[in-house]
């Protein structure tokens, strides 16, 4: 079955769109089909995935305005196995043309469901705010995954993501869970991370991932050139952190299937 994934913070600079591009290909590495679908106005994603975003024909703008299916738009990537459903500015007004539309917030589950089977997963990137975009992406997706920098003010509001999730399932999707939260941007050196790590932990439990991601040079650079980091520089620590991230979350995966089968025998 295909396992939806909506990336979200509604923080900027969290690493959110570098972690749906190279946990997706890390994913692929693995063999599975994986496709993202970039619902960010800026359509980071899109670049980051060697897309020219000022280029693309049909984005996901077009889903969403209803000239265009999901099938239609899809793309595939530099990386064998993954594809991307790209976004560019034309997404900027779409919240605003959305308003009065009848059932809006479930425009991108339907536009999912006519792909439902083909890929092993699906990342939504998520832009950084809790509007309409994002609120499709909550009522489409099996779970939700928080990218969290390790800095100052860290945990702050995410308290409203967390909300705005327990109202989209209350809503809109009854079966989203919280995947899970990765720290991002963690300097081992500091006490500071040590501490944000500490924090995290003791609030969200088990749900933070074991995996945190570096502060890499080599992670900030791949964007620039269009490539994850698997292609940019495959031995960088960054590159070997989204390989075990994408580990844990297939295991974790596995063992919630194993679960869910064991119940219902």
């Amino acid at each position: 079955m295909t396992r939806v994934i909506a990336v979200a913070n509604q923080k900027g600079g969290v690493g959110k769109t570098t972690t749906t591009v190279n946990l997706s290909a890390s994913l692929a590495s693995k063999a599975y089909k994986v496709l993202v679908i970039d619902i960010d106005p800026q359509g980071n994603a899109t670049s980051g995935l060697g897309i020219d975003k000022q280029l693309v024909e049909k984005s996901v703008y077009d889903i969403f305005s209803q000239e265009d299916s999901l099938p239609s738009i899809i793309l595939p990537t530099e990386v064998h196995g993954l594809f991307v459903a790209p976004a560019n500015g034309d997404l900027v007004g779409t919240e605003i043309e959305l308003v009065q539309r009848q059932g809006r917030e479930g425009i991108l589950r339907e536009q999912i469901s006519k792909i439902d089977g083909i890929y092993d997963y699906i990342l939504i990137d998520c832009p950084p705010s809790l509007g309409l975009l994002t609120v499709n992406a909550l009522a489409a997706a099996d779970s939700l995954l928080v990218p969290l920098q390790s800095e100052y003010y860290a945990l702050e509001g995410i308290s409203s993501l967390m909300h705005t999730m327990e109202v989209a399932k209350q809503a809109l999707n009854r079966a989203l869970t919280l995947e899970g939260v990765v720290l991002t941007m963690y300097d081992a050196r500091t006490n500071l991370s040590k501490q944000i790590e500490a924090e995290a932990r003791a609030h969200f439990a088990d749900t933070v991932f074991k995996t945190v991601i570096p502060r890499n040079i080599k992670l900030s650079e791949s964007p620039s050139f269009g490539k994850p980091i698997l292609l940019y520089d495959p031995n960088s620590i960054g590159a070997i952190a989204y390989k075990a991230l994408a580990d844990e979350l297939v295991k974790r995966n596995l063992l919630a299937a194993s679960d869910k089968k064991i119940a219902n025998s």
